[in-house]
């Protein structure tokens, strides 16, 4: 899983039909200083999330159609959480 930020919406003319009716997000992978992680990707939206929201980005294909209730499903990646805030933590035992 990665965090991300919805960077905005895709539409698509044509969806596989396990995608109708769902909405699609470009998401911008994130490192934990919240710069950019490589190239924005498409993703299944679970949750509503919007643009400029931080989220909890699924990339593994098996976890992401599932946590979207679309098992069997050309998905490779989906937002399922939306995120509140990020605390870092040093932990010097």
């Amino acid at each position: 899983m990665l965090i991300g930020r919805v960077i905005g919406d895709v539409v698509a003319t044509q969806k596989a039909p396990s995608h109708e009716g769902r909405k699609l997000l470009l998401v911008q992978p994130l490192n934990l200083d919240g710069s950019d992680r490589g190239d924005p990707v498409i993703a299944l939206d679970a949750v509503d999330a919007g643009e400029g929201d931080r989220v909890l980005l699924s990339t593994d294909g098996y976890s992401a159609m599932t946590s979207v209730g679309r098992p069997n499903s050309p998905i490779d990646s989906a937002v399922i959480g939306v995120i509140d805030f990020v605390e870092l933590v040093d932990d010097v035992s």
